[in-house]
């Protein structure tokens, strides 16, 4: 009963924020409902039995979201610091939980290697003094990513959930650093990164949890 009302609220607060709030000015409710979307995961995280460091995680990530909400001219480092932290305990969850490398591994470390280096070359110009935190990020994320190829086949919902969470990631960099949309559509993007972020998320839960 508590894990559907968390996935209820999960959903809700999702579907509030990507179809109504998020391309809307900074507010109260605007940061309450984006965080609380990504915090209902990390409560059922905890109560489902999962990893103590999965909730951790997810907690780090909704207190990023929180962050990312506000204006991102004054918010932004602190938002980068708490995923970056985030990443680096999702790394360790799915090093916990690896198996033998396998054919996804070895064709999705090096797919994500490359992207990875293909961003960073196209952002660095506009980067400023930006460039050593958005290195660490990318190498934080690229780990999260690659770490998660090496999970077993029955959790393959987690590797894409953090395939997932690298695209969204990719999108929103270039909408900050270079001001590059999707089809030139500003919902277009805001709704890319938004969804593939939560569904990510909610792609590493039900993953980890299976």
């Amino acid at each position: 009963m508590t894990d559907a009302i968390l996935w209820a609220i999960c959903g809700a607060c999702a579907l509030a924020y990507g179809l109504v709030l998020v391309e809307r000015p900074p507010s109260f409710i605007r940061t309450l409902v984006k965080t609380a979307a990504t915090g209902a995961l990390a409560v059922l995280a905890y109560l489902e039995g999962g990893s103590g460091l999965l909730a951790v995680a997810l907690t780090l990530c909704a207190l990023g979201d929180a962050f990312l909400a506000g204006d991102p001219k004054r918010w932004l480092p602190f938002g980068l610091a708490a995923f970056l932290a985030g990443h680096v305990v999702y790394v360790i969850v799915f090093w916990r939980e690896r198996a033998a490398p396998g054919q996804t591994f070895f064709v999705l470390a090096p797919v994500a290697a490359l992207v990875g280096a293909v961003m960073l070359r196209r952002l660095w110009g506009s980067l400023g003094p930006l460039r050593p935190a958005v290195l660490a990020y990318v190498a934080a994320i690229l780990a999260m990513v690659v770490s998660a190829a090496a999970l077993p086949a029955v959790r393959w919902l987690a590797t894409a959930g953090a395939v997932a969470f690298m695209a969204s990631d990719a999108i929103l960099a270039f909408d900050l650093f270079k001001g590059a949309k999707l089809f030139g559509s500003a919902r277009l993007t805001a709704w890319a990164v938004w969804f593939l972020y939560i569904g990510g998320q909610a792609g590493i839960v039900l993953g980890m949890l299976r």
